[in-house]
């Protein structure tokens, strides 16, 4: 009952020291900046929003908030050596690499990289480097603890595997992309950040209360109590996807992300019992996860789009939220093969089909699984005119998005680049969108 109390007063502290430090809140703004250009994104594509920015990130901060939880419980039965200085390490290592490319805002690529860093300098054990806030930052890099902090890295991929699966699918973002032969596919754009306050035990320099359990790591450094240290932390995740549908692409990257997780905490283990297999957990924690994002790349590469119009119908890429689609039970994957008793095979003839009745609508879709369905329902004043559904582009479309990898100053200036480019086929001009965000991301 002491050891409770105890904890509950440190985690108060702990709450109280999480307030008072900027990576949180720059967490959060980061969250929003994200969210708010998919919007624009999203407006420019298809002059509605199929996403609210405000809500998008309260869903993460909240999704967040549990993992972080739940993370720290966890982490508690292992022992993390942490400081100050270890968290200024890691978080200004990450910015660092977040410079260059968003999706290495991530534990993964600054622990991996802060422990091939640590293993190098052991080679030179007794180099003083100038000037004193260089010597300052190599001597934080040689006292951390490289092996629990891997391990961390861990069970916040596990946490992030679960917000995947749970959360992913609705960040998706539908886009029309450029196909292998140059014709427009439509495709997915699943990304989405958790920023996530932990709230880690950790040895006491001098006296604390005693745990009636003993962490993994650490060994001796336990017996003289612990205290509890706040470390606001950052996951997410990105992927592409033009060959199966959100639900899915998101629970083939948590299986993924499960696996990953599972390795580099094996590794961590291991490098405790044994010092060397520290430098290859490191280096494989950077190197499994680049493998994600390019096995993923390569994947899609490989497998046929989804979304393409068949023979017969209209391929359906996504369905406007509260929209007259959506209350038909309408689904992304779903062809429309009939319009009030028409078949239609464009948008010009959905568009017409529509206005034979401008009160009612009777459509035949073809689910999932390849079986047809009636649904019908009466069509107000002012809804929208093509019932809200999107579907899948045209092969000879004018516009496209052409995805590149985003830095942090490009997320800063929040601009959208449009630019034209010459069809092949049609040699007609077409728009192209240059959305700068991550092709995958996985953080």
């Amino acid at each position: 009952m002491e050891t409770a109390i105890q904890l509950l007063w440190l985690w108060t502290d702990a709450g109280l020291q999480l307030l008072t430090q900027p990576f949180y809140y720059i967490s959060i703004l980061f969250v929003m900046m994200f969210y708010r250009r998919q919007v624009l994104l999203e407006r420019k594509l298809f002059h509605v929003r199929l996403h609210a920015w405000g809500r998008q990130t309260w869903r993460t901060v909240l999704g967040g908030l549990a993992a972080g939880l739940a993370v720290s419980i966890v982490v508690a039965f292992l022992g993390v050596s942490l400081s100050l200085e270890a968290i200024l390490c890691i978080w200004i290592t990450a910015l660092i690499l977040m410079l260059f490319r968003i999706r290495f805002l991530c534990f993964a690529y600054a622990i991996g990289l802060l422990g091939l860093i640590q293993g190098a300098l052991s080679l030179f054990p007794s180099w003083q480097p100038q000037p004193l806030w260089l010597e300052a930052a190599v001597s934080a890099i040689r006292g951390l603890d490289i092996p629990s902090l891997l391990a961390l890295s861990a069970v916040l991929h596990f946490a992030e595997a679960m917000l995947i699966m749970i959360q992913g699918a609705g960040f998706a973002t539908p886009l029309f992309l450029e196909g292998k032969r140059g014709k427009l596919v439509g495709g997915y754009h699943m990304q989405s950040f958790w920023p996530l306050p932990l709230f880690l035990l950790v040895p006491a320099a001098e006296g604390g209360g005693m745990l009636p359990w003993t962490p993994f790591f650490g060994g001796d450094a336990w017996s003289g109590g612990f205290t509890m240290l706040a470390l606001p932390a950052m996951i997410g995740f990105g992927e592409m996807t033009q060959s199966m549908l959100p639900k899915e692409k998101a629970r083939v990257t948590s299986r993924r992300m499960v696996v990953y997780a599972a390795i580099v905490l094996i590794l961590s283990l291991l490098a405790e019992w044994w010092s060397p297999v520290m430098f290859v957990a490191a280096l494989a924690a950077l190197v499994l996860h680049e493998g994600l994002t390019w096995h993923s790349r390569y994947e899609e590469q490989q497998r046929s789009p989804v979304f393409v119009h068949p023979a017969q119908g209209l391929r359906i890429l996504a369905v406007l939220p509260n929209s007259p689609a959506s209350e038909l039970g309408l689904l992304a994957g779903e062809t429309i093969l009939k319009v009030n008793g028409t078949l239609v095979h464009s948008k010009e003839q959905l568009h017409a089909a529509l206005r034979q009745n401008p009160a009612f609508c009777k459509l035949e879709v073809q689910n999932h699984e390849g079986e047809s369905k009636f649904v019908q329902r009466a069509i107000y004043a002012g809804e929208h005119h093509q019932l809200g559904a999107i579907v899948a582009p045209d092969p000879n479309d004018g516009i496209a998005v052409q995805l590149k990898p985003i830095s942090l100053v490009a997320l800063i200036a929040n601009k959208l680049h449009v630019g034209g480019r010459q069809g092949a086929s049609s040699r007609k001009r077409k728009g192209k969108i240059h959305s700068e965000a991550d092709k995958s991301m996985d953080l």
